[in-house]
């Protein structure tokens, strides 16, 4: 594929997600030779990768929590200022990964339609067979995976309000008083972070394991 076509897929790739119409979209690449079963890989690799940069991101902002409560002296509005940063990146990352599930779903079900549908098309009975067998056990796979994604992301909300509640706490009282009272919260807010953490990893090794599976088909 040449420069031009490379330009001229990737301007209707971009008219195609800001308009919002899928069907035109998944059909038109894949008249570039780029079927709805290659876009879910690359989609459910992006969500994998969202997840990592974001459970990354909330180690990151825990650690910043653990350093402003240890904090004694010094300029409080700049620490506010580095907490409040963390906060924001995490909220970031977390609709990162919303989006990103949101186009796996959106894939998948297009193609598991699609795959269903055409099954009606065969005249070979064992081929027919043989491919909806298939379809179940890619859906089978499927499921797993995008059920270790929600999990994960429910888990994301929960820490996000805990971060939310103390940043507009501490914003509005920069005072040691207020560092003091908030050091009881610190062991919930890693027990939450942690399981967070944790559902994230067990997300990612199940999107490796379904990329690889679709990588051998």
């Amino acid at each position: 594929m040449s420069i031009y076509s490379n330009r001229w897929l990737g301007l209707l790739v971009l008219f195609f997600l800001l308009t919002g119409c899928q069907s035109a979209y998944f059909n038109t690449m894949e008249k570039f030779g780029i079927h709805k079963r290659d876009i879910l890989v690359d989609r459910v690799e992006d969500a994998r990768n969202a997840q990592e940069e974001a459970k990354e991101q909330f180690k990151s902002a825990l650690e910043e929590f653990s350093t402003v409560l240890g904090f004694h002296g010094g300029e409080l509005q700049d620490k506010y200022e580095t907490l409040n940063d963390a906060f924001e990146d995490s909220e970031k990352k977390a609709k990162d990964v919303s989006d990103r599930i949101d186009a796996v779903e959106s894939v998948a079900e297009a193609l598991f339609d699609e795959w269903e549908s055409e099954l009606s098309q065969y005249s070979n009975r064992n081929l027919r067979q043989t491919s909806q067998g298939k379809l179940t056990r890619t859906r089978k796979q499927y499921t797993r995976l995008i059920s270790a994604m929600k999990r994960a992301e429910r888990r994301i909300d929960p820490v996000l309000k805990v971060f939310r509640d103390h940043v507009l706490f501490l914003k509005h009282n920069l005072n040691a008083q207020a560092i003091a009272s908030l050091q009881s919260e610190l062991v919930s807010v890693e027990s939450n972070v942690g399981r967070l953490i944790r559902e994230m990893e067990r997300s990612i090794n199940e999107a490796d394991r379904f990329i690889k599976t679709m990588n051998r088909k």
